[in-house]
């Protein structure tokens, strides 16, 4: 009896694309100096106070990024510098993204503009921004009529 290995016609089908679209965008071994864009992964977590915005920017120095609120758009800016190149090397391989990046995120309360903060350590960017106090929740209790 000879086994025949079933694949259901949806996964044949996204394995042809698969392979499809492999080879239109498949990058040459060892190119060199390809354009990239940059945009760093950003996490915003609610609490019942305020909003904390963590961006990953590692190997950037404080003094390339900047945060502006207004209103209730929060904008990261900065710029991500390529290292300069050794003069002895030659750059085989590159996959690291470098440039400018700008994100705007839509902020879904009034905020208290006033009491921002932000602080980078170890490539992390960790913005606090409290929330106005008619934007916190309140509990109101049910009286009895």
């Amino acid at each position: 009896m000879t086994l025949i290995r079933w694949t259901p016609k949806s996964q044949a089908f996204q394995d042809d694309i698969d392979r499809v679209f492999s080879g239109i965008f498949a990058r040459a071994p060892l190119q060199a100096d390809v354009p990239s864009f940059y945009a760093p992964s950003v996490d915003i977590e609610e609490t019942p106070d305020e909003y904390v915005l963590r961006a990953d920017l590692p190997g950037m120095s404080q003094k390339d990024v900047k945060v502006s609120l207004l209103g209730d758009i929060l904008t990261l800016r900065g710029e991500r510098k390529r290292e300069d190149a050794k003069p002895d090397t030659t750059l085989r391989h590159n996959e690291r993204a470098y440039g400018s990046f700008e994100r705007t995120f839509k902020l879904t309360r009034s905020v208290n503009g006033d009491r921002v903060s932000a602080t980078y350590r170890d490539g992390v960017l960790e913005v606090h921004v409290p929330k106005a106090e008619e934007a916190r929740m309140r509990e109101i209790e049910v009286q009895v009529g």
